[in-house]
């Protein structure tokens, strides 16, 4: 079968603006939950964009961990490719993809770095193998061989063996302030339904809502 002759109908929910809400955050939320209760795998997981100081775009996968009024939330290594793009150009683009329920979300925005004491909170709460691995990857930098990561894991693990593990300097989270979330819902014969939330010029605290044509 040709690439091109690849394709499916999109039948299982329209979008009409009454049933939107007038914050975004919360209309996030609630697809969110729903994409959880319908018991998608790895529902948190968002693509994450930036781009590099000759404007070449890149793209990975990382999993959201907090979302507010706020922002959206995620954790990395600040010495990763992602992190030192961010620190040149800090807009960003997240991306959604809920394929079995036919839904995407894409957030833009600009990011801020966590303070000290959010990074603290989560860090502590995260697994001990998942602290231990932040101390042991630096990220984005070239390896010779998978084993040489595994050995510093396991150096490490002996090292902290007894007590708690301290949070890495070069590690901590990014909020995202956002500057418009669109919400995509497939329809038949490829007559998608798009709304994008854009922050009011009138109001900080409110948002214009716009339908897009697919």
């Amino acid at each position: 079968m040709k690439l091109s002759d690849i394709r499916r109908e999109y039948s299982l929910n329209g979008l009409k603006r009454s049933e939107l809400v007038a914050n975004p955050i919360e209309q996030f939320n609630l697809w969110l939950e729903q994409a959880i209760q319908a018991g998608l795998a790895d529902p948190t997981a968002m693509t994450v964009a930036t781009v590099d100081e000759h404007g070449q775009p890149f793209q990975r996968i990382v999993l959201l961990k907090n979302v507010d009024d706020s922002g959206f939330v995620f954790y990395t290594n600040l010495g990763s490719r992602k992190a030192q793009h961010l620190q040149h150009n800090n807009k960003i683009s997240l991306h959604f993809p809920w394929h079995t329920l036919e839904r995407q979300v894409h957030v833009t925005g600009t990011v801020e770095k966590l303070s000290a004491m959010e990074n603290m909170k989560y860090f502590t709460s995260r697994p001990k193998e998942s602290q231990l691995a932040a101390w042991a990857s630096k990220q984005s930098n070239r390896i010779s061989a998978r084993s040489i990561l595994e050995g510093k894991y396991m150096e490490l693990k002996a090292k902290f063996a007894e007590g708690e593990i301290p949070v890495p300097t070069f590690w901590g989270g990014y909020r995202i302030k956002v500057e418009s979330i669109e919400f995509w819902q497939g329809g038949e014969h490829r007559l998608h339904d798009r709304f994008i939330y854009v922050k009011s010029e009138n109001s900080e605290e409110d948002w214009d809502i716009s339908r897009l044509a697919p």
